[in-house]
């Protein structure tokens, strides 16, 4: 094992782990996958043989207690990342945290008295795709004129009462799985914070869980986010960036293919119906890859951790104020 890479252990053999997080980390530039975790140890076994990770451990304390480990990777269900994340931070080990870091901003807030040099990061892979960051070099360079709204749309078909996104003691619901995404699209792209919200939320009646999400974010200088999310509507997802003087179109945002190639669309509106659209080709690249070497490199000290913990309290914030508006019927402050 190349000794000056960063030695990555997976806290649970969940799905997004087997089948995302590890396969990228395994391709990054800076990191190994040397360890995995499991309240049943016959399981992290048959996953390390599986995906060839040297060591696997029948409880997240042995992990922690590993000395050759310096990073973990957690994708536990939302109610789990804050305690677990402590857990491993207290250990010595840097964190990247599957998103939501929390369920709340006051659950976050834990997180802001851990050792400082320890790393904690919120695992948006999307802001560490070529496409979003070239996306955002397009709208600097004032192409699109002044950017002026935003309007995502994110959604899938799962009524599974058994799945963790649709148990509400476990964080589960739209909002918080796929809605952190369509939010996180106005911070990135405006690179400013959104002032107040309202949103309108429908809950399934069987599992509690927002099933169903809209929202209007205010950013100030009459810029707007707008989306929709659903965990039971026809899979589809769409950004689109408008400006004063063109449009700019992600066709998919979030779950860009792992190692395919993808594409923005830029559009002056001479024509409707797309038919003024200029396709650019972004080159094949695995986010998960990206986003591991962005986090290894941070730890290294190469470079700064542009998104931090008082990021990720930020984003819990954001949607705090949107589940707090849906309730109360109106606009509310993000303080």
């Amino acid at each position: 094992m190349d000794g000056s890479k960063i030695r990555w252990g997976i806290v649970s053999t969940a799905k997004i782990g087997r089948e995302k997080v590890i396969p990228g980390i395994q391709s990054s530039k800076t990191g190994v996958v040397a360890a995995i975790a499991s309240r049943n140890r016959d399981k992290a076994g048959e996953i390390a043989g599986e995906l060839g990770i040297e060591k696997a451990y029948g409880s997240y304390e042995e992990l922690f207690a590993d000395p050759d480990i310096d990073a973990i990777y957690n994708p536990l269900p939302n109610h789990m990342h804050v305690p677990v994340t402590v857990q491993a931070v207290e250990a010595g080990k840097h964190v990247l945290c599957e998103k939501p870091i929390a369920l709340s901003a006051e659950d976050a807030s834990t997180l802001l008295s851990l050792p400082k040099d320890r790393l904690i990061a919120e695992g948006f892979m999307v802001r560490a795709h070529p496409q979003w960051i070239r996306a955002r070099e397009i709208i600097r360079s004032g192409e699109l004129g002044d950017l002026q709204a935003i309007q995502g749309f994110f959604s899938f078909f799962n009524d599974d009462p058994d799945n963790i996104r649709n148990r509400a003691d476990m964080g589960g619901g739209a909002l918080m799985d796929i809605g952190c995404y369509t939010m996180l699209a106005g911070r990135y792209f405006f690179e400013a914070e959104p002032q107040r919200v309202v949103s309108l939320i429908d809950r399934d009646p069987e599992f509690g869980t927002d099933r169903f999400t809209s929202a209007m974010m205010d950013f100030g200088s009459g810029r707007q986010l707008t989306f929709t999310v659903s965990t039971q509507l026809t899979p589809f997802q769409r950004l689109q960036l408008v400006g004063t003087k063109k449009r700019l179109e992600i066709p998919i945002p979030f779950n860009s293919p792992q190692g395919d190639a993808s594409e923005l669309r830029l559009d002056d509106g001479s024509e409707l119906g797309d038919g003024s659209v200029q396709p650019e080709a972004i080159a094949p690249c695995d986010q998960y890859a990206e986003l591991a070497d962005v986090f290894g490199r941070a730890i290294r000290g190469e470079t700064t951790l542009t998104y931090g913990v008082e990021d990720a309290l930020q984003n819990m914030k954001i949607l705090d104020a949107i589940f707090a508006s849906a309730e109360r019927g109106g606009w509310v402050d993000v303080t």
